[in-house]
Protein backbone atom coordinates (compact mmCIF):
# COMPACT_ATOMS: atom_id res chain seq x y z
CA UNK A 1 0.00 0.00 0.00
CA UNK A 2 1.61 3.41 -1.15
CA UNK A 3 1.79 6.09 1.39
CA UNK A 4 -0.44 8.49 0.91
CA UNK A 5 -0.01 13.01 2.12
CA UNK A 6 -3.28 14.36 2.89
CA UNK A 7 -4.78 17.68 2.92
CA UNK A 8 -5.98 19.29 6.69
CA UNK A 9 -9.26 18.52 7.77
CA UNK A 10 -10.62 21.28 9.11
CA UNK A 11 -13.47 21.36 11.89
CA UNK A 12 -14.42 24.71 13.84
CA UNK A 13 -14.06 24.79 17.25
CA UNK A 14 -18.11 25.00 17.80
CA UNK A 15 -18.23 21.58 16.30
CA UNK A 16 -16.86 20.45 19.47
CA UNK A 17 -17.52 23.00 22.29
CA UNK A 18 -20.73 23.67 23.20
CA UNK A 19 -22.51 26.44 25.81
CA UNK A 20 -24.35 25.71 28.91
CA UNK A 21 -27.06 27.82 30.16
CA UNK A 22 -26.77 26.26 33.60
CA UNK A 23 -26.23 28.56 36.23
CA UNK A 24 -22.23 29.04 37.56
CA UNK A 25 -20.87 28.26 34.15
CA UNK A 26 -20.80 32.12 33.34
CA UNK A 27 -16.72 32.03 33.10
CA UNK A 28 -16.94 29.32 30.68
CA UNK A 29 -19.21 30.59 28.55
CA UNK A 30 -17.52 33.93 28.25
CA UNK A 31 -14.36 32.20 27.29
CA UNK A 32 -16.03 30.33 24.51
CA UNK A 33 -17.20 33.76 23.42
CA UNK A 34 -13.80 34.81 23.12
CA UNK A 35 -12.52 32.13 21.64
CA UNK A 36 -15.00 31.68 18.79
CA UNK A 37 -14.51 35.21 17.79
CA UNK A 38 -10.38 34.63 18.34
CA UNK A 39 -10.92 31.91 15.78
CA UNK A 40 -13.65 33.60 13.32
CA UNK A 41 -13.38 37.28 13.67
CA UNK A 42 -15.52 39.69 14.72
CA UNK A 43 -19.33 37.80 15.52
CA UNK A 44 -22.75 39.30 16.18
CA UNK A 45 -24.63 38.00 19.17
CA UNK A 46 -26.83 35.51 16.91
CA UNK A 47 -23.74 33.89 15.59
CA UNK A 48 -22.57 33.06 18.89
CA UNK A 49 -25.64 31.94 19.82
CA UNK A 50 -26.27 29.58 16.46
CA UNK A 51 -22.32 28.20 17.31
CA UNK A 52 -22.96 27.09 20.90
CA UNK A 53 -26.79 26.56 21.58
CA UNK A 54 -26.74 28.93 24.24
CA UNK A 55 -30.24 30.96 24.45
CA UNK A 56 -30.02 34.57 23.18
CA UNK A 57 -30.90 36.21 26.34
CA UNK A 58 -27.76 34.70 27.89
CA UNK A 59 -25.46 35.17 24.73
CA UNK A 60 -26.99 39.12 25.38
CA UNK A 61 -25.78 38.96 28.94
CA UNK A 62 -22.37 37.36 28.51
CA UNK A 63 -21.62 39.97 25.48
CA UNK A 64 -22.35 43.07 27.49
CA UNK A 65 -20.20 41.96 30.30
CA UNK A 66 -17.23 41.49 28.00
CA UNK A 67 -18.06 44.47 25.96
CA UNK A 68 -18.15 46.58 29.67
CA UNK A 69 -14.95 44.99 30.62
CA UNK A 70 -13.67 46.57 27.22
CA UNK A 71 -12.67 42.73 25.80
CA UNK A 72 -15.19 43.21 23.09
CA UNK A 73 -15.58 46.81 20.90
CA UNK A 74 -18.57 47.18 18.85
CA UNK A 75 -18.44 46.62 15.01
CA UNK A 76 -20.51 48.52 12.36
CA UNK A 77 -23.71 47.14 12.25
CA UNK A 78 -24.74 45.39 8.75
CA UNK A 79 -27.77 46.01 7.23
CA UNK A 80 -29.86 44.90 4.87
CA UNK A 81 -31.45 41.82 6.64
CA UNK A 82 -34.99 41.21 8.02
CA UNK A 83 -35.00 42.63 11.44
CA UNK A 84 -32.71 44.62 13.32
CA UNK A 85 -29.26 45.31 11.89
CA UNK A 86 -26.54 42.59 12.74
CA UNK A 87 -24.35 44.76 15.45
CA UNK A 88 -20.80 42.38 15.25
CA UNK A 89 -18.35 42.30 18.12
CA UNK A 90 -14.33 41.79 18.00
CA UNK A 91 -11.55 41.78 20.79
CA UNK A 92 -10.37 44.81 21.55
CA UNK A 93 -6.70 44.72 21.13
CA UNK A 94 -6.28 46.82 24.38
CA UNK A 95 -8.85 44.43 26.18
CA UNK A 96 -5.86 42.58 28.07
CA UNK A 97 -1.63 42.42 28.05
CA UNK A 98 0.35 39.44 28.27
CA UNK A 99 3.98 39.15 29.30
CA UNK A 100 6.54 36.07 28.17
CA UNK A 101 10.08 35.40 29.05
CA UNK A 102 12.15 33.09 26.55
CA UNK A 103 15.24 31.76 28.33
CA UNK A 104 17.59 30.58 25.84
CA UNK A 105 21.13 29.65 25.73
CA UNK A 106 22.74 32.82 24.45
CA UNK A 107 20.24 35.24 25.17
CA UNK A 108 16.90 36.29 26.89
CA UNK A 109 13.80 37.53 25.51
CA UNK A 110 11.16 39.79 27.07
CA UNK A 111 8.32 40.32 25.27
CA UNK A 112 4.42 42.57 25.72
CA UNK A 113 1.66 41.75 23.64
CA UNK A 114 -1.69 43.06 22.94
CA UNK A 115 -4.79 40.90 23.07
CA UNK A 116 -4.78 40.26 19.78
CA UNK A 117 -1.15 38.55 20.08
CA UNK A 118 0.53 41.38 18.69
CA UNK A 119 3.74 42.60 19.69
CA UNK A 120 3.92 45.70 21.51
CA UNK A 121 7.50 45.86 22.78
CA UNK A 122 10.43 43.75 22.59
CA UNK A 123 13.47 43.35 25.13
CA UNK A 124 16.59 41.21 25.01
CA UNK A 125 19.17 40.22 27.16
CA UNK A 126 22.73 38.71 25.88
CA UNK A 127 24.51 36.44 27.88
CA UNK A 128 27.74 33.52 27.25
CA UNK A 129 24.90 31.14 29.24
CA UNK A 130 21.98 31.69 30.77
CA UNK A 131 22.28 32.83 34.84
CA UNK A 132 19.12 32.88 37.21
CA UNK A 133 19.95 35.79 38.77
CA UNK A 134 20.59 37.77 36.22
CA UNK A 135 17.09 36.79 34.75
CA UNK A 136 14.97 37.46 37.71
CA UNK A 137 16.64 40.94 37.48
CA UNK A 138 16.30 41.43 33.89
CA UNK A 139 12.44 40.88 33.90
CA UNK A 140 11.94 42.78 37.00
CA UNK A 141 13.42 45.77 35.27
CA UNK A 142 11.46 44.33 31.87
CA UNK A 143 8.13 44.42 33.67
CA UNK A 144 8.56 47.99 35.19
CA UNK A 145 9.59 49.26 31.91
CA UNK A 146 6.60 48.10 29.72
CA UNK A 147 3.89 49.10 32.91
CA UNK A 148 5.28 52.38 32.77
CA UNK A 149 5.41 52.25 28.94
CA UNK A 150 1.42 51.35 29.29
CA UNK A 151 0.73 53.93 31.72
CA UNK A 152 -1.25 52.76 35.11
CA UNK A 153 -4.81 52.26 33.64
CA UNK A 154 -3.36 50.34 30.75
CA UNK A 155 -0.79 48.49 32.95
CA UNK A 156 -3.60 47.02 35.01
CA UNK A 157 -4.93 45.21 32.66
CA UNK A 158 -1.45 43.07 32.14
CA UNK A 159 -3.30 39.56 32.76
CA UNK A 160 -0.32 37.62 33.61
CA UNK A 161 3.48 36.86 32.36
CA UNK A 162 4.41 33.12 31.17
CA UNK A 163 7.78 32.26 30.51
CA UNK A 164 9.17 29.38 28.20
CA UNK A 165 12.68 28.16 29.38
CA UNK A 166 13.66 24.49 28.76
CA UNK A 167 13.29 21.74 31.84
CA UNK A 168 16.32 20.97 33.98
CA UNK A 169 18.68 23.80 32.36
CA UNK A 170 21.17 22.53 34.71
CA UNK A 171 22.25 19.81 32.69
CA UNK A 172 23.42 22.06 29.65
CA UNK A 173 26.24 22.89 31.05
CA UNK A 174 28.00 20.47 28.67
CA UNK A 175 26.21 21.61 26.07
CA UNK A 176 26.89 25.46 25.93
CA UNK A 177 30.09 24.94 27.09
CA UNK A 178 29.14 26.74 30.87
CA UNK A 179 30.57 26.48 34.22
CA UNK A 180 28.86 23.40 35.60
CA UNK A 181 28.73 24.98 39.17
CA UNK A 182 26.96 27.80 37.27
CA UNK A 183 24.54 26.27 35.69
CA UNK A 184 23.83 24.10 39.06
CA UNK A 185 21.99 27.33 40.14
CA UNK A 186 19.05 26.50 38.42
CA UNK A 187 18.22 23.24 40.07
CA UNK A 188 18.91 25.15 43.94
CA UNK A 189 16.34 28.44 42.51
CA UNK A 190 12.36 28.36 41.85
CA UNK A 191 12.74 31.29 39.18
CA UNK A 192 9.54 31.37 38.57
CA UNK A 193 8.34 32.03 42.39
CA UNK A 194 11.48 34.22 42.88
CA UNK A 195 9.53 36.42 39.75
CA UNK A 196 5.94 35.63 41.04
CA UNK A 197 7.13 37.56 44.23
CA UNK A 198 7.78 40.74 42.02
CA UNK A 199 5.08 40.96 40.03
CA UNK A 200 1.25 41.73 41.09
CA UNK A 201 0.02 38.81 38.40
CA UNK A 202 0.10 35.76 37.81
CA UNK A 203 3.61 33.77 36.77
CA UNK A 204 3.43 30.51 34.73
CA UNK A 205 6.36 28.33 33.60
CA UNK A 206 6.12 25.82 30.74
CA UNK A 207 9.33 23.82 28.41
CA UNK A 208 9.86 26.45 25.73
CA UNK A 209 9.67 24.13 23.06
CA UNK A 210 6.44 23.22 23.61
CA UNK A 211 5.58 26.87 24.47
CA UNK A 212 6.43 27.33 20.78
CA UNK A 213 4.33 24.95 19.64
CA UNK A 214 1.54 26.65 21.93
CA UNK A 215 2.28 30.16 19.80
CA UNK A 216 1.58 28.32 16.83
CA UNK A 217 -1.77 27.07 17.90
CA UNK A 218 -3.04 30.08 19.30
CA UNK A 219 -1.74 32.79 17.35
CA UNK A 220 -0.76 31.47 14.19
CA UNK A 221 -2.44 31.24 10.99
CA UNK A 222 -5.63 29.33 11.07
CA UNK A 223 -4.93 25.98 9.43
CA UNK A 224 -7.59 23.64 10.46
CA UNK A 225 -5.47 20.98 11.46
CA UNK A 226 -6.88 19.50 14.68
CA UNK A 227 -3.61 16.76 15.06
CA UNK A 228 -0.18 18.29 14.24
CA UNK A 229 3.51 17.35 15.57
CA UNK A 230 5.88 20.56 15.42
CA UNK A 231 9.40 21.39 15.62
CA UNK A 232 10.87 24.41 16.91
CA UNK A 233 14.51 24.40 15.31
CA UNK A 234 16.50 26.75 17.87
CA UNK A 235 19.98 26.13 19.15
CA UNK A 236 18.36 22.93 20.39
CA UNK A 237 15.59 20.87 18.16
CA UNK A 238 12.60 20.66 20.45
CA UNK A 239 9.07 20.42 19.83
CA UNK A 240 5.32 19.31 20.85
CA UNK A 241 2.31 17.86 20.01
CA UNK A 242 -0.89 18.95 19.18
CA UNK A 243 -3.91 17.02 19.36
CA UNK A 244 -8.08 17.57 18.89
CA UNK A 245 -7.14 20.96 18.97
CA UNK A 246 -4.96 20.83 22.40
CA UNK A 247 -1.68 20.86 23.05
CA UNK A 248 -0.72 17.84 24.46
CA UNK A 249 1.79 17.74 27.27
CA UNK A 250 1.60 14.12 29.21
CA UNK A 251 1.31 13.32 32.62
CA UNK A 252 4.88 14.79 33.10
CA UNK A 253 4.77 17.68 30.87
CA UNK A 254 7.38 15.99 28.99
CA UNK A 255 5.47 15.12 26.11
CA UNK A 256 6.96 16.58 22.60
CA UNK A 257 10.71 15.94 23.64
CA UNK A 258 11.37 15.37 20.28
CA UNK A 259 14.54 16.48 20.72
CA UNK A 260 15.40 12.93 22.44
CA UNK A 261 14.19 10.56 19.12
CA UNK A 262 16.63 8.80 18.02
CA UNK A 263 16.84 8.92 14.48
CA UNK A 264 19.65 7.51 12.04
CA UNK A 265 22.93 9.42 12.34
CA UNK A 266 26.36 9.08 9.70
CA UNK A 267 27.99 6.14 9.61
CA UNK A 268 24.91 3.92 10.21
CA UNK A 269 24.56 5.18 13.95
CA UNK A 270 21.53 6.14 15.74
CA UNK A 271 21.33 9.18 17.44
CA UNK A 272 19.26 11.77 19.05
CA UNK A 273 17.07 14.42 16.49
CA UNK A 274 18.84 17.28 18.97
CA UNK A 275 22.46 15.97 17.92
CA UNK A 276 21.19 16.68 14.42
CA UNK A 277 18.54 19.18 13.51
CA UNK A 278 20.21 21.61 16.03
CA UNK A 279 21.15 24.90 15.14
CA UNK A 280 24.24 24.37 17.32
CA UNK A 281 25.54 21.67 15.87
CA UNK A 282 25.54 24.00 12.20
CA UNK A 283 27.58 26.65 14.96
CA UNK A 284 29.98 23.57 15.64
CA UNK A 285 30.58 22.68 12.19
CA UNK A 286 31.26 26.28 11.41
CA UNK A 287 33.79 26.26 14.33
CA UNK A 288 35.49 23.31 12.86
CA UNK A 289 36.34 25.25 9.90
CA UNK A 290 37.40 28.37 12.08
CA UNK A 291 34.34 30.52 11.10
CA UNK A 292 32.62 32.35 14.21
CA UNK A 293 29.08 31.39 14.13
CA UNK A 294 27.87 33.72 17.01
CA UNK A 295 25.76 35.90 14.03
CA UNK A 296 23.44 32.74 13.93
CA UNK A 297 22.25 33.76 17.02
CA UNK A 298 22.28 37.57 17.04
CA UNK A 299 20.75 38.02 13.22
CA UNK A 300 17.93 35.56 12.97
CA UNK A 301 16.35 37.54 9.98
CA UNK A 302 19.55 37.39 8.30
CA UNK A 303 22.53 34.79 8.68
CA UNK A 304 24.32 36.45 5.47
CA UNK A 305 26.85 33.49 2.87
CA UNK A 306 27.13 30.98 5.75
CA UNK A 307 29.16 28.69 3.65
CA UNK A 308 29.07 25.02 2.55
CA UNK A 309 28.15 23.51 6.25
CA UNK A 310 24.80 25.05 5.98
CA UNK A 311 23.81 22.95 3.02
CA UNK A 312 25.19 20.48 4.83
CA UNK A 313 23.77 21.03 7.60
CA UNK A 314 20.39 21.43 5.57
CA UNK A 315 20.59 17.59 4.28
CA UNK A 316 21.23 16.17 7.75
CA UNK A 317 18.82 18.18 9.62
CA UNK A 318 16.21 17.01 6.53
CA UNK A 319 16.98 13.55 7.15
CA UNK A 320 16.58 13.41 10.58
CA UNK A 321 13.48 15.28 10.93
CA UNK A 322 11.65 12.99 8.06
CA UNK A 323 12.92 9.85 10.05
CA UNK A 324 11.27 11.70 13.27
CA UNK A 325 7.86 12.72 11.43
CA UNK A 326 7.08 9.41 10.16
CA UNK A 327 8.18 7.28 13.55
CA UNK A 328 5.40 9.77 15.42
CA UNK A 329 3.38 9.16 12.49
CA UNK A 330 3.35 5.26 12.83
CA UNK A 331 1.94 6.31 16.74
CA UNK A 332 -0.22 9.08 15.83
CA UNK A 333 -1.96 9.68 12.63
CA UNK A 334 -0.67 13.27 12.54
CA UNK A 335 -2.33 15.87 9.91
CA UNK A 336 0.38 18.05 9.76
CA UNK A 337 4.40 18.18 10.41
CA UNK A 338 4.56 21.81 11.00
CA UNK A 339 8.13 23.32 11.06
CA UNK A 340 9.38 26.54 12.39
CA UNK A 341 12.88 27.88 14.18
CA UNK A 342 15.25 30.64 15.25
CA UNK A 343 16.11 30.73 11.28
CA UNK A 344 15.63 33.43 8.56
CA UNK A 345 12.82 32.60 6.48
CA UNK A 346 14.22 31.49 3.31
CA UNK A 347 16.09 29.15 5.05
CA UNK A 348 13.49 27.76 7.10
CA UNK A 349 11.42 27.54 3.58
CA UNK A 350 15.01 25.51 2.12
CA UNK A 351 14.93 23.25 5.23
CA UNK A 352 11.15 22.47 5.15
CA UNK A 353 12.10 21.10 1.37
CA UNK A 354 14.64 18.70 2.47
CA UNK A 355 12.37 17.31 4.98
CA UNK A 356 9.99 16.80 1.86
CA UNK A 357 12.26 15.20 0.16
CA UNK A 358 13.89 13.32 2.88
CA UNK A 359 10.20 11.71 3.41
CA UNK A 360 9.96 10.53 -0.57
CA UNK A 361 13.14 8.51 -0.04
CA UNK A 362 11.79 6.71 3.59
CA UNK A 363 9.40 3.59 3.46
CA UNK A 364 6.29 4.69 5.11
CA UNK A 365 3.78 1.75 3.65
CA UNK A 366 0.99 1.57 5.44
CA UNK A 367 0.91 5.12 6.94
CA UNK A 368 -0.55 8.01 5.61
CA UNK A 369 1.45 10.63 5.91
CA UNK A 370 1.28 14.49 7.16
CA UNK A 371 1.37 17.68 5.36
CA UNK A 372 4.86 18.51 6.09
CA UNK A 373 4.40 22.91 6.41
CA UNK A 374 6.47 25.68 7.56
CA UNK A 375 5.23 27.54 10.97
CA UNK A 376 3.70 30.84 10.72
CA UNK A 377 4.55 32.63 13.77
CA UNK A 378 8.41 32.79 12.99
CA UNK A 379 11.93 33.48 14.96
CA UNK A 380 9.76 34.98 18.44
CA UNK A 381 7.40 31.51 18.35
CA UNK A 382 8.92 31.08 22.19
CA UNK A 383 8.63 34.35 23.66
CA UNK A 384 5.18 34.37 21.90
CA UNK A 385 4.37 31.15 22.91
CA UNK A 386 5.50 32.25 26.62
CA UNK A 387 2.97 35.41 26.41
CA UNK A 388 0.05 33.12 25.09
CA UNK A 389 0.01 31.19 28.59
CA UNK A 390 -1.51 33.44 30.27
CA UNK A 391 -3.89 34.33 27.56
CA UNK A 392 -4.98 30.79 27.20
CA UNK A 393 -5.53 30.47 30.94
CA UNK A 394 -7.67 33.32 31.77
CA UNK A 395 -9.49 33.53 28.27
CA UNK A 396 -9.08 30.79 26.26
CA UNK A 397 -10.78 27.58 25.98
CA UNK A 398 -9.71 24.22 23.36
CA UNK A 399 -5.76 25.64 23.46
CA UNK A 400 -4.90 23.91 26.09
CA UNK A 401 -2.07 25.27 27.37
CA UNK A 402 -1.29 23.66 31.08
CA UNK A 403 1.46 25.75 32.21
CA UNK A 404 2.59 25.26 35.84
CA UNK A 405 1.79 27.92 37.99
CA UNK A 406 2.44 27.55 41.55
Amino acid sequence: MEAVRRPGSAEPLESRVRGTNQSGMRDYNERLALSLIRQHGPLAKSDIARMTGLSAQTVSVIMRKLEAERLLLRREPIRGRVGQPSVPMALNPDGAYFLGLKVGRRSAQFVLTDFLGRLKSIRQLAYSYPSPQATVEFVGKAVEEAQAALGEADSARIAGLGIAMPFELWNWADAIGAPLQAMQAWRERDVRAEIQARVPFPVYLLNDATAACGAELVFGEKTGFRDFIYFYIGAFAGGGVVLDGRLYEGPSGNAGALGSMPVPGPNGTIRQLIDIASIATLEGMLRKRGVDGSHLWTSPEEWGDVGPELDLWLQAAGNALAHAIVAATAVIDFEAAIIDGWMPLPIRGQLVASVGRAIDRIDAEGLRLPVVREGTVGIHARALGAASLPLSERFLIGAGLMARKG
